[in-house]
């Protein structure tokens, strides 16, 4: 028979004593006052004391109770419990013999407990310590009495002896673990002693005991743990075994068994609580290894300042782009209402040289006026910005990089399982990763894998979790898309996305528009190397009127037309829609910006696929061109606006450009590897009023002779 032990106010009698001889009178009208872990304490001293049959005025220790019998003579009370105690006795009375029995089992456990704590508090020999941790296991297990306290009773002891003896050598350790093992195959263990088993697993993460003890232990925990943040130590110790996995002879592929006992050899897991207490683990662990680096900044930058490639705003303004005016007849109407607002001009620093350049923001506000309300950044815009804050750079210890490792492999194995991926996806949704995490190149390019899993999985629960929570924060798609922080690629894992999400519910009219919105410029670019999901993205938009600017429409068409397949689309298009037919008949588009990461042979398709003579505002900023692509520029005889910011073109271009864009009226060399011998090419070109040279390799004295031609 199973007993519960004796709580507060199970004791409903009230005794008396008498001393040294033996007297007993069992009276029911009173009721103990509490149960306390070291007494009994009447239910009202100040009836008991004013009682003449000598209630109990004074609470009884469980240490001093020497002896704790049932009465089993003849003619004895019923139900009764004597205890002997220095100096008389004393007798308890139950209404029944199950409530007897229960008191009699707790007395004892509670008489016995408080002398193993006696006697581990003080150990002067561990031989004896480990044999008297052996018996009060044996204690605990043996015991009829059902309740959480008897088996953490022990551990708790034994955590505390742990914790006040830090001499102990590396066997006294394992043989305790081992002495105590019974104990937590049903039992959590306590913090004190998981941090004593965390320890252990750095310490000797190749000792038998992690494999034969704490396997079990971490299996429990992650079986029937509810809340990690109730007890982190759990979660650590947890996180402390998987890497003491990690560190034996077959490394990752023990973690990939223990991973797959905790599912199980079925196609579904039986234990809900298993995956999100893994998830949870690793979560904790990833952040572990960017911890440092995080608590060693004092602002750390945002998501969007991290995905701009900007570490975080300096406190000084930024540079002003090295520029070159020189009055043009298109521009003096503008000059001229501009005079009043215009600042006077102010010494700034370049990288080499220190230039007098003008102030003028009003001016900057009338030249994009003209320019269409597209997605598309501006090109004046950008000649009149200048990135200067730095770049982020993380570096891991090699610790931290082993434990990334170990963790992000963990979260590719999750993935694989089908019946875990969908709550996998929706746990990963709203990115619970730090921003500094992902700003890594090595954390984004391994949980790469996992992205592709949800991207791959047919089911919409699972590839709807690549969209953000929310609008306004980014999610996976943003993330992975071309020019998204995440992005290692020219696109292929974005088309992927894209095309599992036309695939289901989201081929509507607002999914069409966040891409129109956000991500038109890599789509286009997918489109014009061939992409069918991209091609069916843009003639989509087309058909829906999702885009208003007729240039944008242009050059959408002429990206369909570069291809034979978007070729054929765009003609089953036209047959729906003939008014595509009378916007490409009307010209090319005035205005054309090319997708980052496009190249020479991406423009060269694009320029040869339609009619660009009206083009006369060409931005090729961020993209991947270099001095060949001149050969198709000097085609636009209409060019007066080019934008080759942080692009590979250099002195060879500038020479073909001089020579033939005698229109060409503002360019842009910001961050070219162009030198004084392509720049000098220049001063023949007489139309040009504005030149943007910050962060070139531009000297002094070109610079003066350039003043002089321009």
């Amino acid at each position: 028979m199973r007993y519960k032990l004796l709580q507060e106010g199970d004791i409903q009698v009230c005794v008396i004593r008498h001393p040294r001889t033996f007297l007993s009178k069992i009276l029911t009208s009173k009721f103990l006052r509490r149960w306390e872990p070291h007494h009994l304490t009447l239910a009202d001293n100040s009836v008991a004391s004013a009682t003449p049959t000598g209630y109990m005025e004074n609470s009884i220790s469980y240490s001093a109770i020497e002896d704790v019998q049932l009465l089993s003579w003849e003619n004895a009370p019923k139900y009764c419990l004597q205890l002997t105690i220095p100096g008389g006795t004393v007798l308890l009375q139950a209404a029944n013999s199950y409530l007897r029995d229960q008191w009699f089992h707790s007395l004892q456990w509670k008489k016995k407990i408080y002398k193993y704590k006696k006697v581990l508090s003080n150990p002067s020999r561990w031989e004896v310590v480990l044999k008297e941790i052996r018996t009060l296991v044996d204690m605990a297990l043996t015991s009829p009495l059902q309740d959480d306290s008897i088996h953490q009773a022990p551990l708790e002891i034994v955590s505390k002896l742990l914790s006040e003896n830090n001499n102990l050598t590396t066997q006294d350790h394992e043989s305790i673990i081992v002495a105590i093992a019974p104990l937590l195959e049903n039992n959590h263990p306590p913090p004190d002693l998981c941090e004593f088993f965390c320890k252990h697993c750095r310490e000797r993460p190749r000792s038998m005991v992690v494999i034969e003890v704490f396997t079990p232990v971490v299996q429990r925990i992650l079986k029937h743990n509810m809340d990690f943040g109730k007890c982190p130590r759990l979660r650590l110790f947890t996180q402390e075994y998987i890497l003491a996995l990690n560190e034996l002879n077959a490394g990752m592929e023990v973690v990939k068994k223990f991973i797959h006992s905790m599912h199980g050899p079925t196609g579904q897991c039986p234990h809900p609580r298993v995956l999100p207490n893994l998830v949870a683990v690793c979560l904790a662990a990833i952040y572990s290894c960017y911890e440092e680096f995080i608590n060693s900044r004092d602002n750390s930058p945002s998501l969007k300042e991290i995905r701009n490639g900007c570490q975080q705003q300096c406190d000084r303004k930024p540079n002003l782009p090295l520029r070159l005016l020189h009055t043009s007849p298109d521009l003096v109407s503008q000059e001229a209402t501009l005079t009043e607002s215009r600042l006077k001009p102010v010494i700034v620093t370049s990288n080499e040289i220190h230039v007098e350049v003008e102030r003028n923001n009003t001016a900057n506000q009338k030249m994009t006026a003209n320019v269409g309300n597209d997605s598309e950044p501006n090109l004046i815009d950008c000649l009149m910005v200048s990135p200067t804050c730095s770049t982020i750079s993380i570096e891991l210890s090699a610790q931290a990089d082993r434990i990334l490792g170990c963790y992000v492999e963990i979260l590719k194995m999750l993935s694989d399982y089908d019946d875990w991926r969908p709550a996998l996806a929706s746990l990963l949704q709203p990115i619970p990763f730090p921003k500094e995490a992902l700003a890594h190149e090595k954390f984004t390019k391994e949980l790469k894998y996992v992205i592709q899993r949800f991207a791959e999985d047919p089911r919409q629960e699972v590839h709807s979790c690549l969209l953000s929570v929310r609008a306004g924060k980014d999610g996976w798609f943003q993330l992975y898309s071309p020019g998204g922080v995440a992005c290692d690629d020219d696109g292929e894992l974005f088309a992927s996305m894209v095309h599992i999400l036309m695939g289901s519910c989201y081929k509507t009219k607002k999914f069409l528009l966040s891409l129109a919105e956000n991500k038109l410029g890599p789509c286009m670019l997918l489109a014009l190397r061939g992409n069918q999901t991209m091609v069916e993205i843009l003639c989509l938009m087309l058909e829906y009127n999702i885009i208003d600017n007729n240039d944008t429409q242009l050059q959408i068409i002429s990206t369909l037309e570069s291809t034979d397949v978007g070729k054929r689309m765009y003609e089953q298009l036209c047959d729906r829609q003939r008014e595509l037919k009378e916007l490409q008949r009307k010209g090319g588009p005035t205005r054309l910006t090319l997708p980052s990461k496009s190249t020479d042979a991406d423009l060269a398709r694009l320029l040869s696929s339609g009619s660009f003579g009206n083009l006369e505002n060409l931005s090729l900023a961020f993209t991947n061109v270099t001095s060949a692509c001149a050969e198709h520029l000097i085609k636009l005889p209409s060019l007066k606006q080019l934008n080759l910011w942080s692009t590979q073109f250099g002195d060879a271009g500038l020479r073909l450009l001089s020579e033939h864009l005698t229109m060409l009226q503002v360019l842009n060399l910001c961050e070219t590897p162009v030198t004084d011998a392509g720049l000098l090419a220049l001063s023949s070109m007489k139309s040009l009023c504005s030149l943007n040279m910050n962060s070139t390799k531009l000297s002094a004295d070109t610079y003066e002779d350039l003043k002089v031609f321009l």
